[in-house]
């Protein structure tokens, strides 16, 4: 068989998920590459692949420190992997299409609707234009803002190489920064700059290309679809919320916020909220916050980032119909309504399916690594939620991981990026509607 037709015959989410997995060897063999370390050594490809898969899944777990390990060639490589991660590899390739203004064939269509998550073809192009763009102004103006705020602290030629990295990590939702393991941006834990600069990149790709799109056409059309409305107000209450949890359990805790003064308590709780469920920068020591903490951040990081971003979790709109199922039970509803909207049942038993999914992933890849990692038990699981999240936070776990441990939270990070459903639809693609019912049965639940 033609090895083209072969490609043809893929399904959107399979091509999706091949796409993806070249596109992590490619940057592996990159980073195997003497130029890429400062060792002048190959890399092992275990290593490289480790790191490869969390650029490419926009994650930011490491098993070498981006800032001293890798040089400039390596740390370019790392960029772009978070760049076509985040945007995706089919959004980058419509890019090239539309420079040499080549037509986008349906199929084509079809794919970018799987990798925008979007529910028709409708309009894809237009909007791929529009999140190309928005992307290129917001990582623009955020890296100038970094240089400048950085050009006082270093020379001028790393200070404007500062802010191009790690505009594109946050914007991106990586967590990859160059300021030394576990630093992150702890040094700035008082910088109002860098502290709003870093979390308007988080939030701005956390919330998801069609949130943007609708915020900046809203003056036009004068409303909000409903998606944006959820997504607007489910991240702004996990912000306050995280905020205020965070506060409460570390305000007298002596190795996070008990040292600083109320402003720093502040500014330390708000950019710990905003980073948690998506991007994986800290300006607090993970390690040294509360077991309460740690485990309300498992939480956050479960949930995630919304439809159609950079972010990985199981989403704060499926998070939201589940919120809005439990409230519709115990009021004795038959349907679910979000902003005045009945939600149809097949949205429901989707945010079912990918909760489920996800906590069985989580629940397996956690038991896999309690027997494989010599490790206290939250650790392993922050560790694992970081990865199926694609967040980035670390308890310390990842370079102490064995062979199979870091090959499991490489699949983790995969897994996290593309979505257990768009996986599984990958591996059983979905069927036609059957043409029959089944009598309706009864049984007792709770």
């Amino acid at each position: 068989m033609n090895p083209n037709a072969r490609w043809l015959r893929l399904s959107p989410p399979q091509i999706f998920v091949v796409g993806f997995a070249i596109i992590i060897l490619i940057g592996s063999l990159l980073l195997m590459l003497p130029i890429s370390n400062t060792t002048g050594k190959p890399l092992a490809f275990i290593d490289a692949l480790f790191t490869a898969a969390s650029a490419t899944c926009v994650t930011g777990l490491v098993v070498k420190d981006t800032g001293t390990f890798f040089t400039t060639f390596g740390q370019v490589v790392i960029a772009a992997l978070i760049q076509i991660g985040g945007l995706g590899f089919m959004t980058m390739a419509t890019l090239i299409a539309l420079v040499f203004k080549r037509r986008i064939s349906l199929r084509e269509r079809l794919i970018l609707q799987e990798a925008m998550n979007q529910t028709s073809v409708e309009g894809i192009v237009g909007l791929i234009r529009r999140v190309l763009l928005y992307s290129l102004i917001i990582e623009g103006v955020c890296a100038t803002i970094f240089a400048i705020r950085w050009s006082f602290d270093m020379p001028v030629g790393r200070a404007i190489y500062f802010g191009i990295w790690h505009a594109i990590s946050m914007f991106n939702n990586a967590g990859f920064d160059l300021f030394g393991q576990f630093r992150s941006l702890t040094g700035y834990v008082y910088d109002p700059i860098v502290n709003f600069t870093a979390m308007f990149l988080i939030i701005s790709g956390g919330i998801g290309f069609v949130v943007m799109s609708d915020l900046v056409e809203y003056r036009k059309r004068g409303r909000l679809s409903l998606h944006t409305k959820v997504v607007l107000s489910m991240t702004a209450a996990l912000i306050v919320v995280g905020t205020l949890v965070i506060f409460v359990f570390e305000f007298t805790n002596p190795k996070t916020l008990g040292s600083l003064d109320w402003s720093g308590k502040l500014l330390g709780s708000l950019f710990q909220s905003v980073t948690s469920r998506t991007a994986g920068a800290n300006t607090l020591d993970i390690a040294g916050l509360r077991q309460a903490t740690q485990f309300f951040i498992v939480i956050l990081m479960f949930i995630g980032a919304s439809p159609g971003s950079t972010g990985g979790g199981i989403k704060t709109t499926t998070f939201a119909l589940l919120i809005g199922a439990v409230i519709s039970m115990l009021r004795g509803r038959e349907d679910i309504v979000l902003f005045k909207y009945r939600l149809a049942q097949g949205r429901i038993y989707k945010a079912l399916t990918i909760t489920l999914l996800g906590l069985l992933f989580v629940i397996g890849v956690t038991m896999i690594l309690s027997a494989t990692e010599d490790h206290h038990f939250l650790m392993i699981l922050f560790e694992t939620v970081s990865a199926f999240g694609t967040v980035g936070l670390s308890m310390g776990l990842t370079p102490d991981l064995t062979v199979i441990g870091k090959l499991v939270i490489t699949l983790t990070m995969f897994a996290g990026r593309l979505g257990p459903l768009t996986l599984a639809y990958a591996m059983t693609p979905k069927k036609g509607k059957e043409l029959y019912r089944h009598p309706e049965g009864k049984m007792i639940i709770g």
